[in-house]
């Protein structure tokens, strides 16, 4: 099964893209190397990244102490500084799960709750996860039990972009089809004719098709697509956790039972209970969710922006 994303185009090989080639073609050789150095070399990005002053690293500041009132200020900053050591490993984790061969790619892999997957085998599944670090690492680990199709936004590199969709259909992240995160009727089809879907709703996509929900007890914009998938198509849907083990260990995933009584039809109600799941994900390793993300970028009306970020200027990017 294909994607468009996944489909060659001559323009490609335009000259403004071959730093682009060269990155990639890198990054895949670096990959090579044993899983502990890899970590080692992960480590060292992630240092390097916190030690300098970035809008990222604001970003990720402010939503630890968000989240996280009662720690103390090094309580806090311990956190950020973790949290890029991860942010820094999972860039080496995104090249393992798309390029290293299943047979070495499973020896890293601790399953835990297999069975749920086989209580809904004859229905569609939402596979719920969430932006932990290790997404990359969850994905292509959950591909290995069953067929999963997937859902990504278009980056705005090109060669970025078709090489991403690539890497996750080839080496497992995904081993069906790989749907633009816009493509709501392209999902809405494959989940009623039984597929499984990853779907991941922890992340601030505005109020068009959501609403304002507390997470970490802060009213945050929060999609409610999981219910309203499940109601028009009747798919289950099973939340799964993936966390990097301490050390060389690899990673532990955990499928839990698929969620009843869901949805209620009411969407406050469902997106707020969606969001609890969340944050105990969240619970299991803090430091290894993606607090990057502006997870309270839009506000409550009359409520102030929680980031207070200098304003980004627009990048341009290159169509083709």
């Amino acid at each position: 099964m294909s994607s468009k994303a996944t489909q060659f185009k001559p323009a490609l090989l335009h000259p403004r893209y071959w730093l682009t080639w060269f990155a990639f073609g890198l990054w895949r050789l670096i990959t090579l190397l044993p899983f502990p150095l890899l970590l080692v070399l992960g480590r060292a990005i992630g240092l390097i990244f916190y030690a300098l002053p970035s809008r990222r690293k604001t970003i990720a500041r402010r939503n630890i102490e968000i989240c996280f009132p009662d720690l103390s200020a090094a309580e806090q900053q311990a956190m950020l500084r973790a949290n890029f050591i991860s942010t820094g490993i999972a860039v080496m984790e995104v090249g393992i799960a798309w390029w290293w061969s299943k047979k070495r790619f499973n020896k890293l892999l601790q399953f835990e709750g297999q069975e749920h997957l086989e209580a809904v085998k004859d229905r569609g599944i939402m596979l719920m996860g969430i932006h932990f670090t290790t997404l990359e690492i969850g994905a292509a680990a959950i591909s290995t039990l069953l067929e999963m199709d997937g859902m990504y936004r278009a980056h705005g590199n090109p060669v970025y972009d078709f090489l991403q969709a690539r890497g996750r259909l080839a080496k497992g992240i995904l081993n069906g089809v790989v749907y633009e995160r816009r493509d709501v009727r392209g999902t809405m089809k494959a989940l009623k004719k039984g597929r499984a879907l990853w779907y991941g709703p922890d992340q601030d996509y505005g109020l068009q098709q959501g609403l304002f929900v507390p997470f970490f007890n802060i009213p945050a914009a929060t999609v409610y697509a999981t219910a309203r998938f499940a109601e028009k198509t009747g798919a289950a849907v099973v939340p799964f956790s993936h966390i990097r083990l301490p050390g060389s260990q690899g990673y532990k995933i955990t499928i839990h039972p698929a969620l009843e009584n869901f949805p209620v039809g009411d969407d406050l109600v469902d997106t707020t209970r969606i969001n609890k799941i969340v944050e105990e994900f969240i619970m299991l390793q803090p430091d290894q969710y993606l607090w990057v993300h502006r997870r309270f970028k839009n506000r409550p009306e009359g409520e102030p922006d929680l980031y207070n970020l200098p304003t980004k200027k627009k990048s341009r990017r290159s169509a083709i």
